[in-house]
């Protein structure tokens, strides 16, 4: 009985400290985040770059002023009020869904013609299990390189 308590502590141990180092990593990913998307706020000239510390959608946020194309929300909008409808809600919800991923697509890719660097890097976050390393890569080197 007491080796089985001791195992299932282990167990147990071993998910806490599993959990700790995944909240670690998505702070520190966060905070930087969080920073490049403010330099290149910066470097776009926008009134509010501290809106990039706005958890979950700042960097979204920083990427739709910089791309300059403010009636495309509108049209998220519409499917989001739609989605509530019985029956075709779940089909206009994954429409939206699609939707707001094609359109934070381009909002990024046109941030990162804003700041001077080539637009299809946005298309690296699409690599399997390698792309969203490399697309950190690219949002640093958009926010802190000297051109």
């Amino acid at each position: 009985m007491a080796g089985e308590e001791l195992i299932g502590a282990g167990i147990i141990a071993m998910l806490m400290g599993m959990i700790v180092f995944v909240l670690i990593v998505f702070a520190a990913v966060y905070v930087y985040m969080s920073m490049a998307f403010m330099a290149i706020a910066k470097k776009a000239r926008l009134d509010s770059p501290g809106l990039a510390w706005i958890p979950g959608v700042g960097p979204l946020i920083i990427a739709y002023q910089t791309s300059k194309m403010h009636w495309w929300p509108w049209l998220l909008l519409i499917s989001l009020i739609v989605m509530w409808v019985p029956v075709i809600g779940v089909l206009v919800y994954f429409v939206g869904m699609i939707t707001f991923a094609v359109f934070a697509m381009i909002w990024q890719w046109k941030m990162f013609e804003t700041v001077g660097k080539p637009g299809w890097w946005v298309l690296l976050v699409l690599i399997p299990f390698v792309g969203g390393l490399i697309y950190l890569v690219m949002i640093g080197i958009a926010a802190w390189s000297k051109n």
